[in-house]
C-alpha cells in the first residue's frame, strides 16, 4: 500500500469509528461531481448513501459517507462502488474504495471518458429534493 494512501486510511479511521458511534436518525448523502471528459462538462450530483445514481453510463453506489466536525481539520470520505453499465457489454467494476475531498487524486477513478470525486457529505434533512446526474 502507497504511504500516502495508508496515511488517508488511517486518518478516516476516526471518520469511521464516529459514524459507528453516531445515531441512524438521519440518512447520510455523498455530494459528488462528475467530469464527462468528450464534452468536459463538470456535474454536481447527490448519492444517498446505499442508493444506485447514475453518471454517464455509471452507476454509483455511496456505502458510507462522513465528514470531520467543525473543530478538526475539514475532510470529507466517502467509499464509493463504481460500475460502468454499457448496452454491448457486461457491467464492469470500475472502483470500489475510499475517496476524500482534500485528496482526490489519491485514489481516483480510471477512466478515459469520466472522472467522479467526492465534494461533501451532508444529511437528508439538509439536501435537496432533486439532482443533476449528468444523464
Amino acid at each position: 500500500m502507497r504511504p500516502a494512501l495508508l496515511a488517508h486510511t488511517l486518518l478516516a479511521l476516526p471518520l469511521l469509528l464516529a459514524g459507528l458511534a453516531a445515531p441512524a436518525a438521519a440518512a447520510e448523502v455523498a455530494v459528488l461531481q462528475g467530469l464527462d471528459k468528450i464534452t468536459a462538462r463538470i456535474s454536481t450530483f447527490e448519492a444517498p448513501v446505499d442508493q444506485i445514481v447514475r453518471f454517464g453510463t455509471f452507476e454509483i453506489i455511496a456505502r458510507t459517507c462522513h465528514k470531520t466536525p467543525p473543530e478538526e481539520p475539514p475532510e470529507r470520505a466517502a467509499f464509493l462502488e463504481i460500475t460502468e453499465v454499457r448496452p454491448d457489454s457486461p457491467s464492469a467494476p470500475i472502483f470500489t474504495g475510499w475517496m476524500f475531498a482534500s485528496s482526490p487524486a489519491l485514489s481516483a477513478v480510471e477512466h478515459p471518458v469520466y472522472d467522479v470525486w467526492v465534494i461533501d457529505c451532508k444529511s437528508t434533512s439538509s439536501s435537496a429534493a432533486s439532482s443533476d446526474t449528468g444523464n
